[in-house]
């Protein structure tokens, strides 16, 4: 697991996993790099704090997510993608088509190796 070296409002909610030392950790690199770039959008003030606890809120609470919490930071990337695709950041038909490149190229991809956009089969 990594850990968040950059202090923020964002590593307060209680959702967020801790480190015994109270650090939030991530799962996969992914989460962190999610984490951080919301961290960066929202310094950069691309959204308010509200705005983003609003989406992340909404998202954690729509039908099907896990209870156990264990889809958090799916939640967080679907409320990120929500806010760059509100702001005219990025177009949601791009975000789809990357996101499913990337599954793809996951499930192309060897067992330990890392996974790649070029392991997309269809790329």
């Amino acid at each position: 697991m990594s850990v968040c070296e950059i202090p923020s409002k964002l590593s307060q909610p209680p959702g967020l996993p801790k480190s015994p030392e109270g650090d939030p950790v991530f799962p996969e690199p992914w989460a962190a790099e999610a984490f951080a770039i919301t961290v960066h959008l929202l310094e950069k003030g691309l959204f308010s704090w509200a705005e983003w606890a609003e989406t992340l809120s909404r998202e954690l609470h729509q039908p099907g997510r896990a209870e156990d919490g264990s889809d958090y930071f799916d939640s967080w990337v679907a409320a990120l993608s929500d806010l760059l695709v509100s702001r005219g950041v990025a177009d949601a038909s791009l975000l789809l088509d990357l996101q499913k490149s990337w599954q793809r190229a996951a499930e192309a991809t060897p067992h330990g190796k890392p996974i790649e956009l070029a392991n997309d089969p269809l790329r």
